[in-house]
């Protein structure tokens, strides 16, 4: 049943909704549903004490690359102090002499530079005899030190070509040790416990022009992180070997560790393919491996969206958004449609599904995040603050049209700046801001992912949901006490329960638009063995109803493209629900995620097009329609 609470309502009151707390107290128990209990033989009166349960949405970035990274730092000369200033909300200078600032802090941040010799770059640039003296070396100084950006463009394409060869250009093992230990202890330095937090990280880059990246984040400070050196791709081309090393890591020293695939969508086929890095069909103890070191996957960021794709989802109206799916990442080979079932999230959790089946064991069960992967030290994807890519795409007047990827065989595939995505953000209901409390999180997958925006999103299942629970303005301690979180799996049917209820509910943004619905999203395997899909509106805007075709109007749109305006007198501040699932069979498998979708507001190159005074083609979109995505909750039949 639809269930919309009014537009006029305050936001101040509705932040209550979500953050009646800053951290949690008291006792492990749950209170009750309005907060008392008996303690120590008193009534209790606050509703806010005695919790445990995460009362905080923590938004950051798991995926942003300074100077230390050997392709970043071609351009880029910002490192990774100005990185950390930045993101807790500090001005700095970019490198294109732009003064930039974030509209609000993040309240945490992974710089996850290349592993690919890390560091090496500074010591380039800073003119090292030893690398120098080599003719690969001088040669790219020689091009770097023009200040000339095409010139800078092309020795950027040479050191990524270098990364395509077995062994690095020059003998980097010192110079990635140094750098790494000075990055852990500049993370020590900026986390703030409370405040912000520093999460320690790198990431794991593959040859060739696949994709198959991994952030890998550390839940301990220097200390621990330094016992290691970043795993980097010439050790071995095979993320299973990584996640080898990174199981023996974590089993010979007791940390803890996690790897985040990259947006799967440039991948052609490979990141969540049924075979392994050999071919091979994958194996249970594989499949296992998998899911205990990638509790989640980026499911959007700057090189496009990869929730769902057109092809794999004809019904799903919102399914076509910031997709590249032209090619894989450099260009070098054409996409075929076969390839992009294993290669965006939903099919993806759906393939997991067939997978637990068959060998008993889900290696796609994982949660949802956006980040960056910008280039450029700065974590700024919102729409009117987007600093691109990389450094050679900063702000200026043609910068929509300027390369961004070039293909060196087909020009066709040649990504340009317009193509950007000014996305994502990652946001974790933490129990406080630290980085043991972040991390856990992660691990149990209570996160979602947003496109950009910083709005809240709550989401429970459960068997016991009423209408009146969507009624209540702390849903946590309803949901809590009545269900399981995003990344949760759903218990076994109470004796009367057919069907699992579910509660939704989000609040927006408060400098971003309206909302325009929830919906729920459910994938599951019938009893043909085939996988299966299906989009609900769950909760929405306004009076409108669904049409005889069962799908709902859109809410409207009012920008206004040529002033990069718009305005919220559509759409509505907060949405809050309960749903039963209408077409839930207890024998099946399944999964549900929500997608919140806010009203449609201008793009990046619209604000980009009224502050130049520029036209740009008509191939160039200006308006967005910004979402998260939650990460699931499952249901598995005999659990």
């Amino acid at each position: 049943m639809k269930k919309t609470i009014s537009a006029s309502l305050k936001i101040v009151m509705a932040m209550l909704f979500f953050l009646p707390t800053t951290h949690a107290v008291g006792s492990d128990a749950l209170p009750t549903q309005y907060g008392i209990d008996q303690m120590q033989g008193k009534m209790q009166f606050s509703p806010y004490a005695g919790r445990s349960y995460p009362t905080r949405p923590l938004f950051g970035d798991t995926h942003l690359h300074t100077a230390i990274s050997v392709d970043a730092g071609t351009m880029n000369r910002l490192g990774q102090e100005e990185a950390f200033r930045f993101a807790r909300g500090e001005e700095v200078t970019s490198q294109g002499g732009l003064r930039a600032k974030l509209s609000r802090p993040l309240d945490w941040l992974v710089i996850s530079d290349h592993a690919e010799m890390y560091g090496l770059m500074p010591q380039l640039l800073a003119g090292d005899p030893d690398i120098l003296a080599t003719e690969q070396g001088k040669r790219w100084y020689d091009m770097l030190k023009t200040g000339d950006k095409e010139t800078m463009f092309d020795a950027a394409m040479e050191v990524v070509a270098s990364l395509q060869q077995p062994d690095p250009p020059f003998e980097s093992g010192d110079i990635v040790r140094d750098a790494w230990r000075d990055y852990t202890a500049l993370a020590d330095k900026y986390n703030e416990p409370g405040r912000f937090t520093a999460v320690i990280g790198y990431e794991y880059t593959t040859r060739g022009g696949f994709n198959l990246h991994r952030n890998i984040l550390f839940r301990g400070d220097a200390a621990e992180a330094n016992r290691t050196v970043p795993f980097s791709q010439f050790d071995s081309q095979n993320p299973e070997d990584l996640w080898k090393a990174l199981d023996e890591f974590e089993k010979q020293t007791g940390a803890d560790v996690l790897a985040i695939p990259h947006n799967g969508n440039l991948s052609n086929g490979l990141m969540f393919s049924v075979e392994d890095y050999s071919g091979a069909p994958l194996s249970p103890e594989l499949a296992a491996l998998r899911a205990s070191l990638e509790p989640v996957i980026e499911a959007t960021q700057i090189k496009g969206d990869g929730e769902a794709h057109p092809f794999l989802s004809p019904d799903d109206e919102f399914a076509d958004y910031e997709t590249w799916d032209d090619a894989n990442l450099d260009g070098t080979e054409v996409k075929k449609p076969e390839m992009l079932q294993y290669e965006y999230a939903r099919s993806a959790l759906k393939t997991g599904l067939a997978l637990e089946k068959k060998l008993g064991v889900n290696p796609f069960k994982f949660g949802m995040i956006g980040s960056t992967d910008a280039h450029t030290s700065l974590a700024a994807v919102e729409e009117d603050n987007f600093f691109g890519k990389h450094s050679g795409v900063e702000p200026e007047p043609h910068r929509w049209e300027h390369v961004v990827i070039a293909s060196p065989k087909d020009p066709d595939l040649t990504t340009y700046g317009w193509q950007q995505a000014s996305g994502g953000y990652a946001a974790v209901w933490a129990t406080e801001n630290t980085r043991e409390a972040i991390f856990d999180a992660f691990a149990r997958k209570e996160v979602y992912a947003t496109t950009g925006s910083r709005m809240l999103v709550r989401f429970f299942g459960g068997w016991e949901f009423a209408e009146e629970d969507a009624m209540n303005r702390l849903p946590a301690e309803i949901g809590y006490s009545k269900g399981v979180p995003m990344g949760g799996d759903l218990r076994g049917a109470p004796e009367g329960k057919s069907a699992p209820t579910f509660l939704v509910a989000a609040l927006k943004d408060s400098y971003s638009g309206n909302l325009d619905r929830i919906q729920i999203i459910k994938g599951w395997l019938d009893s043909g063995g085939e996988t299966q899909e299906k989009v609900y509106d769950v909760v929405w805007s306004g009076d409108r109803m669904p049409g005889a075709d069962g799908k709902l109007p859109p809410v409207g749109n009012t920008v206004d493209v040529k002033n990069a305006t718009w305005t919220n007198n559509i759409g509505t501040p907060e949405l809050i629900g309960v749903w039963t699932d209408p077409d839930f069979d207890p024998s099946e498998s399944a999964f549900y995620y929500c997608r919140v979708l806010e009203i449609p507001t201008p793009r990046w190159t619209a604000y980009e097009a009224k502050r130049f005074g520029i036209e740009m083609s008509d191939e160039v979109p200006m308006v967005t329609q910004e979402r998260a995505y939650t990460s699931p909750i499952w249901y598995t039949p005999g659990k």
